[in-house]
């Protein structure tokens, strides 16, 4: 026996249309590649998507067609997206931070036919467009005054059509056009992974599975939106949706402040405080940009509630320095490209948040417990479940319906285990309340005598001393221990540590064998494009200079 209710496909083009009809004043508010804040509203924003669904059909793309999209958070971004989303294409976020041959080597395996693009981006697009035979036509997120002269490619690229200016063609399509009516497991977009380890892998997300991420992060206990709120997601869009705010804030009717290219710690507290906003949301260094901005201008925080970090381990110093300075609650958060990308919270269940904000900290550090519509466990190398008891480590897996069941074009073969469950690489614990902590990545963990030393603790710690910008731990060959951690430590501008330093800050804040055998002070430790420390750079370094542990 069926339930008698009304059904009606999860679509994406159902959230603009939501926010454009109760919402339609809401204002989105972009600082322009151009240069000037440029304001729109959701109503505009959904007339200016139907225009480029339009003139997307009119250059001949067709439902399941790739997009592509090589560009920063604005507005014209997010029309983009929804007029692609909106007529059963694919939208496929590049990531502008990987190398040109990784960019090109994606375009190429998605086969987008088009690529929607900031001036920005140009330089790179003219070096590889030749080795992405698909790509029909560059878009250009600009007006006909601001068109470049000419853009002349790298190599003969015969497929190529030329540039169009963004503008023209929303000035030039009329928004009179039929969206959804497609089933809600279509395709809508596509994310590629890092590619850390071997090519990159495409994550295609469903219309379905976007939906239902979208009504997750809304929980209280997840991101907690409304319309009372004004978001600014500095994350990207092409980190997996921009953590799915760009659904989610327009399925509340949220005010959005978008950053564009600008994204040091100066622009980000001008938007914070111009526009009002409450809730904001990126990877922990650039709260750092943020931080020092502040401590060095003398600066105050007088709207913003919230933030949620993620995308990398988020160091104590941070969660103290917004909570004891500028009354801000940090959410530390974890996910990836293959979970949509929400997997966990610390948020603080009823029964801690009762203890002393002191006491709570253990469990704010951790990347906490997952949502209705997520299931994760512990299991061992034979695939055996682990306890949840904060003390057994193991391999962190998820199921639920935002997460992948395989990757585009079938790249990886078969990842899901004989339960359903998606191996994310990551080491973890579970404790008794339910609070996931990452530990490593599997590829990254030190493992010294026959056990895991959790190198995500001693960085966490280690970056909260005074001198101390950014620090990593990698494990290094030991002839008796197989590994032993080693400390690499960039300081703050002007500042000089000694080793001795560093390792009395960790004494007593960690396990004694867990001490790193050494301490390096190093002018740079290398960031991946997703903003996490490139470990595997690191160990590269360090093998090609033929670095020794002492002793």
């Amino acid at each position: 026996m069926y339930g008698l209710m009304q059904h009606g496909a999860l679509t994406l083009d159902k959230i603009i249309d939501h926010a454009a009809r109760w919402h339609a004043d809401r204002e989105v508010v972009s600082r322009s590649v151009e240069g000037p804040i440029v304001r729109t509203t959701y109503g505009q924003m959904r007339e200016r998507a139907k225009k480029v669904s339009n003139a997307l059909l009119a250059l001949g793309m067709k439902a399941g067609d790739r997009v592509g999209t090589l560009a920063w958070n604005t507005g014209r971004h997010m029309e983009a997206w929804y007029g692609i989303m909106g007529v059963g294409m694919v939208c496929h976020t590049l990531n502008p931070r990987l190398f040109p041959e990784q960019i090109a080597w994606i375009a190429d395996h998605a086969g987008d036919r088009i690529i929607f693009t900031d001036l920005t981006f140009l330089p790179i697009l003219k070096q590889i467009l030749h080795h992405i035979p698909s790509v029909e036509h560059v878009v250009v997120f600009t007006d006909r005054d601001h068109m470049p002269a000419d853009f002349a490619l790298a190599g003969d690229a015969p497929g190529f059509k030329g540039l169009l200016a963004f503008e023209d063609l929303v000035e030039q399509h009329s928004p009179d056009v039929a969206w959804g009516g497609f089933p809600e497991d279509t395709a809508a977009g596509l994310c590629y992974t890092s590619g850390t380890t071997g090519d990159p892998k495409g994550v295609l997300y469903s219309h379905r599975s976007n939906f239902l991420h979208t009504f997750i992060t809304l929980q209280p206990d997840v991101m907690g939106l409304s319309q009372k709120d004004v978001i600014l997601p500095v994350v990207p869009m092409f980190h997996a949706n921009a953590w799915g705010v760009a659904f989610s804030a327009p399925g509340t009717g949220a005010k959005m402040v978008m950053p564009g290219a600008k994204m040091d710690g100066a622009s980000i507290h001008e938007l914070l405080e111009t526009e009002g906003v409450t809730f904001s949301a990126a990877v922990p260094t650039v709260w750092q940009m943020l931080l020092h901005h502040l401590e060095s201008t003398n600066g105050k925080i007088t709207t913003l509630k919230k933030v949620v970090i993620g995308g990398a381990a988020c160091p104590e110093s941070i969660i103290r320095a917004f909570h004891d300075n500028y009354g801000v609650e940090v959410v530390h958060a974890w996910g990836m490209t293959e979970t949509s990308p929400v997997g966990t919270l610390s948020v603080m269940t009823d029964q801690l948040a009762k203890l002393p904000y002191e006491e709570q900290m253990p469990w704010r550090l951790k990347q906490g417990r997952p949502p209705l519509g997520v299931d994760i466990c512990l299991k061992d190398d034979d695939d055996k479940r682990l306890p949840h008891d904060g003390k057994a480590f193991g391999h962190l897996k998820i199921r639920g319906p935002i997460i992948a069941a395989e990757y585009f074009k079938g790249a990886g073969g078969n990842i899901l285990d004989a339960e359903g469950y998606f191996d994310t690489g990551d080491v973890a614990t579970i404790d008794p309340e339910g609070f996931m902590q990452i530990t490593d990545r599997a590829k990254d963990v030190v493992k010294s005598g026959g056990e895991w030393i959790s190198t995500i603790e001693i960085e966490n710690i280690a970056v909260g001393h005074p001198k101390a910008a950014l620090a990593a731990v990698v494990g290094v060959p030991h002839p008796k221990w197989d590994e032993r951690p080693v400390l690499l430590v960039k300081l703050k501008p002007e500042e000089t540590a000694t080793r001795v330093e560093f390792l009395d800050f960790l004494q007593g804040k960690i396990a004694k064998w867990w001490t790193p055998d050494d301490v390096l002070f190093v002018e740079d430790i290398p960031l991946g494009a997703t903003g996490k420390i490139d470990k595997k750079l690191i160990r590269k370094r360090l093998t090609e200079e033929g670095y020794e542990l002492p002793g």
